[in-house]
């Protein structure tokens, strides 16, 4: 793998050059496709210690109104790699929506910097960003989608089982926020057959879920909902899941979280009912033993050692969750290579 391999990847993109990366239903497969292979190369030539500083001299915000370790991490040994400069903005470091409008913070900002990240709350804020900056804008999570997550996965799973199409992939507990939606788009795109194994009042929200399954009957794909976890793994290639309480939620709803979705925690059991082709998911971080403030802390009021994985299971030779978590960096990268390259013919 080469240079003139990745300058070949990127004109086949050259479509998605200047445009904004807000979530999965904007792209079709094709470019979901591509940005997994250019991630493949870039990996490639970082793993080779082939310098690939396609972006040099350009200068890219990360908002941040939710912190993160790998996604801030990601955007930034990202954007040095490619020859940027990061600009790092945590919550109390903007004046988003506060002293500053959002429009009013994506025109100065978008003078200012060649793309722009964003973390934080509702869709609508990282879409009015787009609208006003003038210059890409990237999205790093919202309460509703999580589209980077989303592609670091597909790549993780296309490594290990050579492709993306016709996999089962099961989420286990909440799927109403950013990664049951953006496991469910996805798979829509991709052809996945989507399970979310859940209780009822955990499903997806009713619209988008009407989409995703008219998406996924194009594709060959599926969107299932199942209450009984036992049968709704039963041939899954990945079951993936995430914490049971999201950022920025009150504590209170911890005892509601764990008495209602205890049921679908992924123990080693669920594993074996799945087949030994299956292997483990999860965002991360995973709350799947005592070793963090929290986990005391749960298992001091409610007595568990684990909540929505064992560590039997996070811990066992069918975990990726670290290559999953790696690939949060690669794909980044592609996005962003992408989106500020300039646009060149495919041919």
């Amino acid at each position: 793998m080469n240079l003139q391999d990745l300058k070949y990847k990127l004109a086949k993109l050259s479509g998605l050059s200047g445009k904004s990366f807000l979530k999965l239903l904007d792209l079709s497969p094709e470019e979901i496709g591509g940005l997994i292979d250019l991630a493949g190369i870039l990996k490639e030539l970082k793993k080779a210690g082939v310098p690939h500083r396609i972006c040099e001299g350009k200068n890219v915000a990360l908002i941040f109104e939710k912190t993160s370790t790998r996604t801030r991490c990601s955007f930034e040994v990202s954007a040095a790699d490619l020859g940027m400069h990061p600009v790092y903005l945590d919550p109390k470091s903007s004046q988003i929506g506060k002293k500053e409008s959002i429009a009013d913070t994506a025109r100065v900002l978008g003078r200012m910097f060649d793309g722009i990240e964003y973390r934080g709350y509702g869709q609508e804020i990282v879409e009015e960003l787009a609208k006003y900056a003038k210059v890409p804008v990237w999205n790093g999570l919202t309460n509703e989608f999580h589209p980077t997550q989303i592609l670091a996965d597909f790549m993780t799973i296309k490594e290990h089982f050579g492709a993306l199409k016709g996999k089962k992939l099961v989420y286990m507990g909440d799927a109403r926020y950013n990664m049951g939606n953006s496991l469910m788009v996805g798979s829509a795109k991709m052809g996945l057959h989507f399970t979310a194994a859940a209780p009822e009042k955990y499903r997806p929200d009713a619209g988008l879920t009407a989409e995703c399954k008219k998406i996924a009957a194009e594709t060959g794909g599926s969107v299932t909902f199942c209450t009984d976890p036992y049968e709704a793994v039963k041939g899954a290639d990945v079951i993936y899941t995430d914490v049971w309480v999201s950022m920025g939620e009150p504590e209170e709803v911890w005892a509601e979280r764990i008495a209602e979705l205890s049921p679908y925690s992924v123990t080693a059991s669920l594993m074996d009912a799945a087949g030994p082709q299956c292997r483990f998911m999860h965002c991360l971080p995973a709350f799947h033993d005592l070793k963090t403030s929290i986990g005391a802390e749960i298992y001091a009021k409610y007595g568990l050692t684990s909540m929505e994985v064992t560590d039997e299971v996070f811990e066992s030779s069918r975990s990726i969750v670290f290559d999953e978590a790696e690939n949060r960096m690669h794909t980044i990268k592609a996005v962003m290579a992408a989106t500020l390259s300039p646009a060149t013919s495919g041919e």
